[in-house]
């Protein structure tokens, strides 16, 4: 090869450390945005569970945030669902990722949000705000669920109509879904709710749960330790809110190590990625 077809061929593009490659992405609003990676063959992960995904900084370090595969564990790809801040060290960056990019993805999987860590019971209160949705994703979709409950309760809450989109979606997707939808059918219970835009129920996870409106709204008991069992993940104020709601109804927060009525996800980052 001559000298000067040599210098035509651009350098191969570096791949980034534990790569994996962006292979759907969709944009929910100018503020919300969902996206489908390749899976390590070697990934192993409870539904439910969080891992590190990222992108290089400037400095030319990893940049890593803590995500919620939204994806089922018999996923062969894994889902993300992700804001976006104008200003967000991370998203400002991710949220321009297109099929074919690369990500970063450390392949360990941790976090409160499994099965193992709730007691058995009857009902099983799935209580979210915004992209803490993520890991409910997962779980909707997780054939256990259904299985180790009469009931699943999900409760999101968005400023905005717009905003639950990707919810609603997953949701209306399940009866139809050929593995879990015989188990779905009369069990799921969908409860989202708005603060800002008018709809048919309003107002936040906290105030329904207090006030007892949804209980009456979905003809459904009072929540008690003996039967019912709850998943939180939001904002860490919505964290500690629904912890002291669910603590008043008699439950006990529980973990990987010790089982009890609801668990918090706190590696959720919030608006600020």
């Amino acid at each position: 090869m001559s000298s000067s077809a040599e210098a035509t061929i651009a350098p191969a593009k570096p791949h980034l450390p534990d790569a994996q490659t962006v292979t759907a992405v969709k944009h929910w609003t100018d503020r919300l945005f969902s996206f489908r990676v390749s899976r390590p063959k070697t990934l192993r992960f409870r539904s439910g569970e969080f891992v590190m995904i990222g992108l290089m900084g400037d400095t030319g370090k990893p940049l890593l945030r803590a995500y919620s595969i939204a994806s089922p564990a018999w996923d062969e790809e894994l889902e993300f669902y992700s804001i976006k801040v104008p200003d967000g060290p991370l998203t400002s960056k991710l949220q321009h990722i297109q099929v074919g990019d690369e990500i970063i993805l450390r392949p360990k999987p941790v976090g409160t949000l499994v099965h193992d860590a709730l007691l058995p019971g009857k009902r099983l209160w799935l209580l979210s705000t915004g992209t803490g949705f993520a890991p409910f994703a997962s779980l909707l979709r997780e054939p256990e669920t259904y299985e180790k409950y009469d009931q699943v309760i999900m409760m999101h809450t968005c400023r905005e109509v717009a905003e639950l989109a990707y919810g609603q979606a997953l949701v209306e997707s399940l009866a139809e879904d050929p593995l879990i939808g015989e188990l779905v059918a009369g069990k799921l219970r969908y409860y989202p709710t708005t603060t800002r835009e008018p709809f048919h129920h309003m107002g936040r996870v906290t105030d329904n749960l207090a006030s007892g409106k949804v209980f009456t709204d979905l003809g459904l008991p009072k929540m008690n330790p003996e039967e019912d069992r709850a998943m939180v993940c939001g904002s860490l104020a919505f964290n500690v809110d629904v912890k002291t709601i669910l603590e008043g109804f008699g439950l006990h927060e529980g973990a990987n190590s010790d089982p009890k009525q609801f668990v918090v996800e706190k590696a959720f980052v919030g608006d600020g990625i």
